[in-house]
């Protein structure tokens, strides 16, 4: 086990980590942000917070990054990512640590997430090479018609506490590749991992030697900065991911002055096993789902659909895990749940809980635990909560460790209440029928951006698109073909006939 830093010394460990990063101590000593530490709810920073007239100054250098930046070849842009890789590898026992002390991730959660930054890297620094247009057929003899990509401007980046630096990678590698500059807003409640990731980016803008100024931002505040970067014409692509409802207020702001959006709101995801579904490989699958990062992931396993046949037995299994598995401080090697982020997170789970019970609902685990020896944090035993349908309270997003157990009969029945949430982010069901698979993964099948099949809905790779429909937002981030969001499309037709027939046989003779 590794050896735990005596709780009183948080604080310290947080600012000798960031120290070793090069931040300036004054950076996270004396502001007017109070940063807590999940872990026990102490006060581990006082951060200074950027006003509107800072923001509009480093938009103002973003935008002037943007226009030296879209110049450089995009392999050599991919040269400036591939250092931030090397430096990543390089920090990534100290940024995963911090990551552990201010968003309370258990010590593998953060090691993965600082892997899912270098992974990320990975992939631009091979999609430099790639950013390329199609050919297209022409009509017009003596012609030739193509599409080319080029930057797009200024990228604001807004991300929330629970992936407090992989979701900034994963827009920042893909933006900075595409030649695009960055403005990143972190959540008020993570900074200090974003003020080290913001020093890993220094470095690596260091050993490239002619980066320009500006070209990757940070602006630490509330509300008022997110507006700032939603507000700025300069800005021409949000990317921006957090609850629904921010995504409501975000979306018609951006769309009012045409700039382009990539939102990753809630998630409210289910799981179907069927009679066939491999048990075994099921219960361990559900169980990292529902209650890995405390429930505080997009992705986690909120609805548990299951063939009436063998609920009994799946349920039995799950009681046995949820009462077994180890909450506590998420330094200790033998954690696999530590705590919910603060006091508002907890008192939404109570609601959550109260309201499932009066709705019929059977409720096994949920208390709170280690209050004594931790009274200003919340720990909590993750809740498995045996439902009698899919009522308002399973419909709603809570985000916390609770699991809702409902039976069915048939596959199309449990398709429904997949389907029938507002979110459509995540799905997976568990089988051993290759029909059963096919039908949850067709056009009538699961309508969420995610569904797989004989794996849970969270622990996304970087490789594939990542994101959601409906309340889910429609954003993609990461992989795949995702790097056109951060480009636009150039149609670009060349003549060289010496002739000049138009498209679609018209006919426009005059004398010249």
């Amino acid at each position: 086990m590794e050896p735990r830093v005596p709780h009183a010394e948080l604080a310290a460990e947080a600012a000798a980590l960031l120290q070793e990063f090069g931040v300036d101590s004054r950076r996270f000593t004396g502001g007017s942000l109070t940063i807590r530490s999940p872990i026990t709810g102490e006060i581990i920073a006082r951060v200074e917070g950027a006003d509107s007239a800072i923001a509009q100054q480093t938009i103002a250098r973003a935008e002037a990054a943007f226009r030296v930046w879209r110049n450089v070849p995009a392999p050599r842009r991919g040269e400036f990512v591939r250092l931030l890789g090397e430096e990543l590898r390089a920090a990534k026992a100290e940024l995963a640590r911090l990551v552990t002390i201010e968003a309370g991730k258990i010590t593998t959660e953060g090691l993965g997430e600082v892997q899912e930054m270098i992974d990320i890297c990975d992939f631009a620094v091979g999609l430099s090479r790639q950013l390329h247009g199609l050919t297209i057929a022409t009509e017009r003899r003596g012609h030739r018609m193509m599409e080319t990509w080029h930057p797009l401007g200024v990228a604001g980046v807004i991300t929330s506490f629970n992936f407090p630096v992989a979701v900034w990678a994963w827009n920042a590698a893909l933006a900075l590749v595409c030649g695009n500059s960055l403005v990143w807003k972190p959540s008020e409640k993570t900074p200090l991992v974003a003020l080290a990731s913001q020093a890993l980016v220094a470095r690596a803008a260091a050993r490239f030697g002619d980066a320009p100024d500006g070209l990757s931002s940070l602006l630490i505040g509330g509300r008022e900065i997110g507006e700032a970067l939603v507000e700025d014409s300069q800005i021409r692509l949000v990317s921006a991911t957090g609850s629904t409802a921010m995504g409501r207020a975000v979306a018609p702001r951006l769309a009012r002055r045409f700039a382009r959006s990539i939102l990753e709101l809630g998630g409210n995801n289910a799981a179907i096993v069927c009679a066939s579904a491999p048990l075994d490989l099921a219960v361990r699958a559900i169980a990292f789902a529902a209650m890995g990062t405390a429930g505080q992931r997009c992705t986690s396993l909120r609805r548990l659909i299951v063939h009436e046949d063998i609920h009994d037995e799946l349920l039995s299994r799950l009681r046995r895990a949820y009462g077994s598995v180890q909450v506590g401080d998420p330094r200790d090697g033998g954690t696999l749940i530590g705590p919910l982020i603060d006091e508002s997170a907890y008192a939404a789970m109570r609601a959550a809980l109260d309201e499932a019970r009066g709705a019929g609902g059977a409720v096994f685990g949920g208390e709170r635990a280690l209050a004594e020896k931790y009274p200003d944090a919340f720990y909590v035993r993750p809740a498995l909560v045996e439902m009698p349908g899919q009522t308002e309270v399973v419909r709603r997003e809570t985000f916390a460790p609770i699991l809702y157990v409902m039976k069915f009969r048939s596959l199309g029945e449990a398709i429904r209440l997949n389907n029938d949430v507002a979110h459509g982010l995540a799905s997976s069901i568990f089988t051993a029928r290759l029909d059963e698979a096919e039908y949850f993964m067709a056009a009538d099948g699961s309508d969420c951006g995610i569904a797989n099949v004989n794996i849970g809905p969270s622990g996304a790779e970087i490789g594939g698109a990542f994101g959601g429909e409906k309340d889910t937002g429609g954003g993609r981030e990461a992989g795949s073909d995702c790097w056109k969001a951060y480009m636009r499309r150039a149609t670009n037709t060349i003549n060289y006939s010496g002739e000049l027939p138009l498209a679609q046989g018209v006919k426009f003779d005059l004398e010249a």
